[in-house]
């Protein structure tokens, strides 16, 4: 036998091998994953209209009752001093705990409240004084004690750490709300609604994997999701595969049909074909969420960066009065000031539910910042890179929208030469850093966030439109799933016989 006859019989033996595995490891994939997407895809259509319960700062400004500041008689200063903090801290700010102002601080990853009545510490926030804080919160409805816990369901991921044990509240408005208060700071940390937790049964629990005894532990969680996921992938790719291979257009099988199958699989195949490309890229960037084998390397904007933004120098006092402080409480009628540095400026930001404004940090006197003094301050946070472009965005692009999380407009983007070519955004009305996307971020909001979420802004802001889109999407993937599902059910009772 010719040697090139010999190499041609090795070469189709190889290629019906592989592909015999190429079904067999679809067959089985399908089996074990199938149910899997099904779940993925349901649960994906509840999280479109029932988010996971959280705690906004829109509410929490909201309930807050305005400042008592006839009785600050700490200065923001002293407080700092008073919680041993000598670093510029992450948060700062003024609020009432119930009937008493306090100072709330975040420093070095530690949360400390300092009274701004007495100057002491506040630590181990008791049952009756975390009712009291409640009451005054939500004083329309009664509240009750219900558990004192480490954490549970709505409480598990580590952003609640500082604050455990928590006291959990029940309200009797007619919602079944539950209100999570620290016990570290007096604070509330979370509230959810009964029907929240019921539809998150149903939507977010299971699409991420949140049951709290794997929730708890954040690697393992995110091993657990990159582990289920993965599969998942390769089942669809080779689906996909197998799906064109078994697709005859120009040279139809009998009575001029393109698939080979009936019933079910014909079902799965055609599903495949349409929806097969949509499920592959879905599970694809699922998987991405949790970012497997650290593939995105994030850029982190540096303490040192928000300093030197900041204009801050250690042991730079705020100066701020309290005097000063009143007069921005009064006249504005502030549940909230918060505490900050731009450009080598201290400030308040005074805020309540409905308004925002800012206040010269020795006068009290109303003031706001330029965007060249922003800048400026901008340039100093990357002094080893050039702002090669600085602009006011107005109006959200496909890089800085409101979806998951809110982002003012408008907002100045400074566009660095690093080399993570870092945007960095800042907002004018507060002086503050507002956000960081670099390279890497923005590769992963194609990967990720757009074939995920499908989370355009031309979307978001033309409802039905993306609910639409998601739908007969999703609709495609639960053909493929489902028919999936009943031909792995059939192969494992055929196994079993």
């Amino acid at each position: 036998m010719p040697a090139s006859r010999v190499r041609s019989e090795a070469w189709r033996g190889m290629v019906k091998a592989g592909k015999r595995w190429l079904y067999w490891g679809h067959r089985w994939l399908g089996v074990v994953t199938c149910l899997l997407c099904v779940m993925w895809f349901l649960s994906g259509l509840v999280m479109l209209y029932v988010p996971f319960p959280s705690w906004t700062d829109e509410e929490r400004v909201a309930s807050l009752p305005p400042i008592a500041a006839e009785r600050v008689s700490i200065a923001p200063d002293k407080a700092l001093e008073a919680a041993g903090v000598k670093t510029l801290p992450a948060t700062f700010r003024l609020e009432m705990l119930a009937d008493e102002p306090v100072y709330r601080i975040v420093a070095n990853g530690n949360h400390t409240a300092i009274s701004a009545l007495t100057g002491r510490p506040i630590r181990n926030v008791t049952p009756d004084e975390a009712y009291r804080h409640v009451a005054a919160a939500f004083p329309s409805v009664s509240a009750t004690l219900v558990e004192t816990l480490d954490y549970d369901q709505w409480t598990v991921t580590r952003r609640f750490a500082p604050h455990r044990p928590l006291y959990r509240f029940s309200l009797d408005g007619g919602l079944g709300t539950s209100v999570y208060v620290s016990s570290t700071t007096g604070e509330i940390v979370q509230n959810a609604t009964r029907s929240e937790r019921f539809w998150n049964w149903l939507g977010a629990v299971p699409h991420w994997i949140y049951f709290s005894p794997i929730r708890t532990s954040q690697e393992l969680w995110r091993q657990s999701v990159m582990w289920l996921s993965g599969p998942l992938v390769i089942g669809a790719v080779t689906g996909l595969w197998i799906g064109i291979l078994r697709l005859r257009v120009r040279k139809p099988y009998s009575k001029g049909r393109v698939t080979p199958y009936r019933g079910w699989m014909k079902w799965h195949h055609v599903g495949g074909l349409i929806g097969g490309l949509f499920l592959t890229a879905w599970i694809a960037s699922g998987w991405l969420s949790v970012n497997p084998f650290h593939l995105f390397a994030r850029t982190q904007f540096s303490d040192a960066q928000r300093i030197a933004y900041a204009g801050w120098r250690e042991g730079a006092p705020y100066g701020i009065t309290t005097e000063a402080l009143a007069r921005a409480a009064v006249r504005s009628g502030a549940t909230e000031i918060a505490f900050a540095w731009a450009a080598g400026r201290a400030y308040m930001i005074v805020r309540n539910a409905e308004s925002l404004s800012l206040a010269d940090a020795r006068s009290g006197a109303p003031m706001t910042f330029g965007d060249e003094e922003l800048i400026s301050a901008a340039r100093r946070a990357f002094p080893a890179a050039s702002a090669v472009k600085a602009a006011r965005v107005a109006e959200e692009d496909v890089y800085w929208y409101s979806h998951h999380h809110s982002r003012p407009l408008p907002a100045i983007r400074v566009q660095f030469d690093d080399p993570s070519a870092t945007w960095l955004f800042l907002d004018p009305t507060t002086g503050t850093i507002a956000g960081v996307i670099d390279r890497s971020a923005r590769t992963y909001r194609w990967l990720f966030n757009f074939l995920h979420d499908y989370d355009l802004p031309v979307l978001l802001h033309n409802q039905p439109a993306r609910d639409i889109v998601v739908w007969l999407l999703s609709i495609a993937g639960l053909i493929v799933s489902v028919t999936g599902v009943v031909i792995g059910y059939r192969t494992l009772i055929r196994y079993r016989d």
